[in-house]
């Protein structure tokens, strides 16, 4: 998430062209962040680098808003700061390593699709702090809405017991 920001389409009176705001710029701010759609619950950070280390910290922050005596799987896909062998995978966690080139199995890349769409797109931002500002704003709206988490990250194939 950046200031190269995304464009998405927009209501506008028939024959007209809606100006969108646009932005050359580079800062970026990096979204961690996992779902778990049978309890319509999220975890997230917002990072200032894609690398082994935020990851560690994502892990962290997953296994300490897992309920005690469960166990959670974490669903990535082959990203390198994902695979590095620097992970410690915090004791009530397991790694599910999807396929390559198999993004449509992530139930997390559809919602970064909502995020960007609904809240995150058409914006341009001042500062790297407006970017971390807007993240957080965004996963939290995502998280207060009831039901949100649950409707866009459910996959039959995940779910268990039915």
């Amino acid at each position: 998430m950046g200031q190269k920001n995304g464009q998405v389409y927009q209501w506008a009176a028939k024959g007209t062209r809606p100006r969108q705001a646009a932005d050359q710029r580079y800062e970026n701010a990096y979204i961690f962040g996992a779902v778990c759609p049978a309890h319509d619950k999220g975890a997230a950070l917002v990072m200032p680098r894609a690398n082994s280390e935020a990851m560690q910290k994502h892990l962290e922050e997953i296994s300490q808003s897992i309920a005690a005596k469960a166990h959670g799987v974490v669903i990535m896909d082959g990203a390198g700061w994902h695979k590095s062998g620097a992970l410690k995978i915090p004791e009530n966690l397991s790694i599910l390593f999807l396929p390559p080139y198999s993004p449509e199995l992530n139930p997390t890349e559809n919602i970064w699709q909502f995020l960007r769409q609904t809240y995150l797109s058409n914006r341009v931002f001042d500062t790297w702090e407006a970017i971390v500002d807007a993240c957080c704003d965004a996963w939290n709206r995502l998280a207060a809405e009831t039901g949100r988490i649950k409707s866009i990250a459910t996959r039959n194939w995940a779910t268990t017991g039915q």
